[in-house]
């Protein structure tokens, strides 16, 4: 039969995608909560939607964005890279969606003073920026500090650097190492 066939026939069936309804992209979606059942990571959530809502920060959207991935994306990164990607920008806040890890390949080295906002920092970290003469600080100290993310340098973790990411790809192929 043509497309053009006006009478519906009963054994005919048109098949197809509802674009309209479901779309065409799926799996692909941001999360709109956060998996973990961490009180403090809810209530940063509903902190930073707020945020959202009443300010066009980008730098808000992309905070809420980090706090609802899973904990395997938000990687850890040492004081060191911190130290190393705020080079020249003293005046500015780094803020980090994840932990804080001491780098005890920093012995006997200066650290510069350096004022970090983290989800989490380790006791070694936190007692090398504060000696260092920097600061430590919550996301809700900067919710009330910057509610736009003004003056901040926004840093992300090396998600390719976890062990599992050594076994992806196919064996042989160049780059792999199985």
């Amino acid at each position: 039969l043509h497309a053009t066939c006006t009478t519906p026939q009963p054994y005919l069936v048109i098949m197809g995608i509802d674009l309209i309804a479901g779309g065409r992209r799926t799996g692909h979606k941001n999360r709109k909560a956060p998996k973990s059942e961490n009180v403090y990571i809810r209530l940063l959530t509903k902190l930073y939607s707020f945020l959202v809502r009443r300010t066009d920060s980008k730098f808000n959207k992309v905070v809420l964005k980090r706090l609802c991935m899973s904990k395997a994306i938000r990687v850890p990164m040492g004081v060191a890279r911190v130290a190393r990607y705020m080079a020249g920008k003293t005046d500015k806040l780094a803020v980090f969606v994840g932990t804080i890890t001491d780098d005890v390949r920093l012995e006997g080295r200066k650290l510069p003073a350096l004022n970090i906002v983290a989800l989490r920092v380790t006791e070694g970290a936190r007692a090398r920026i504060t000696a260092a003469g920097g600061n430590v600080y919550t996301f809700d100290q900067l919710a009330m500090m910057r509610p736009t993310g003004a003056n901040t340098v926004l840093l992300r973790g090396r998600r390719t650097a976890r062990t599992v990411n050594r076994y992806f790809g196919t064996p042989g192929s160049s780059g792999a190492s199985v």
